[in-house]
């Protein structure tokens, strides 16, 4: 780190302490150089995760609309809202080790249809009608057969 007093490259670090929620780290520095002393803060840096629509629109990753469109799908259901935090919770998991800074909107859209398919069978029906963007009664009633065995 660049001195702020003479612009030397070489320092060392003398205190150390973790400030806030922990998520900071607060670093008393001393320049080897002229031993001017300074503080430095240290960051993690959240990778924003994109989400890369059907139309090839990109827009940051947002857990409230996933969360709001699974609480829509779950509308009268015997449902928790934390059962679907949690679920919002694993999708984010799942996209952060993955890695990638992008994630077809398509690949979002089954993850969330994956969970309720094993939660709830009609607020799975209720979500792939809008995911799926169901033509017409027959790709409806298919739907409804493939879970119903």
């Amino acid at each position: 780190m660049k001195c702020p007093k003479c612009g030397h490259p070489e320092d060392k670090v003398i205190e150390s302490r973790p400030i806030a929620d922990e998520s900071v780290v607060r670093r008393r520095r001393e320049c080897v150089k002229c031993g001017d002393r300074f503080t430095s803060y240290e960051r993690i840096e959240e990778r924003t995760i994109m989400v890369v629509k059907r139309d090839g629109r990109r827009e940051p990753f947002d857990r409230q609309k996933i969360l709001h469109g699974m609480e829509k799908a779950c509308e009268k259901r015997p449902i928790s809202m934390q059962t679907l935090e949690g679920y919002v919770d694993d999708i984010e998991r799942e996209l952060e080790k993955r890695g990638k800074d992008e994630v077809p909107s398509g690949k979002l859209g089954e993850m969330v249809m994956n969970r309720l398919e094993g939660l709830d069978h009609v607020a799975y029906v209720r979500f792939a009608s809008v995911y799926l963007k169901f033509r017409d009664v027959k790709e409806f009633i298919k739907t409804i057969k493939s879970i119903s065995g």
